[in-house]
């Protein structure tokens, strides 16, 4: 496994544990009520488990498992995808920023667009790696 197809994935891992945490301590609040500021963490454990985790760990094992043999460079060129690891990591704090510490709406827009561009950068490392041989 790729160097960095392991970080990705092990941050994923990050994010689960993140997301759990806050999902048990939104649990928990049900039942016997912590502090009435914890319902918004909700949207947090949101971007934790959907970004974070989820679409994480599709980046890291989709790096992994999606290589071009018959390329000289078995991987494609990384930097895309490490840019789409740093835009979507920003991406997921400033959102969780504006959402939990009631940041300005700018944290939500530049989030958002960070995230969709981790997506763009990653789509555009892994679509060359899907053609067939023939290139189509």
């Amino acid at each position: 496994m790729p160097r960095l197809s392991q970080w990705i994935i092990r941050t994923a891992f990050l994010y689960l544990l993140l997301g759990f945490t806050v999902g048990a301590l939104l649990l928990w609040h049900k039942g016997a009520p912590l502090h009435p500021a914890l319902w918004g963490w909700l949207p947090a454990h949101i971007e934790f488990l959907l970004f974070g985790w989820i679409v994480q760990l599709t980046m890291g094992v989709a790096f992994w498992i999606l290589p071009r043999y018959w390329q000289k460079e078995r991987r494609g060129k990384e930097g895309a995808v490490k840019i789409a690891f740093v835009l979507l990591n920003v991406g997921i704090w400033l959102v969780v920023a504006y959402s939990v510490f009631q940041a300005s709406r700018t944290f939500l827009l530049v989030g958002r667009v960070a995230e969709i561009g981790a997506a763009v950068f990653f789509a555009s490392h892994a679509w060359g790696r899907t053609l067939s041989r023939e290139g189509a």
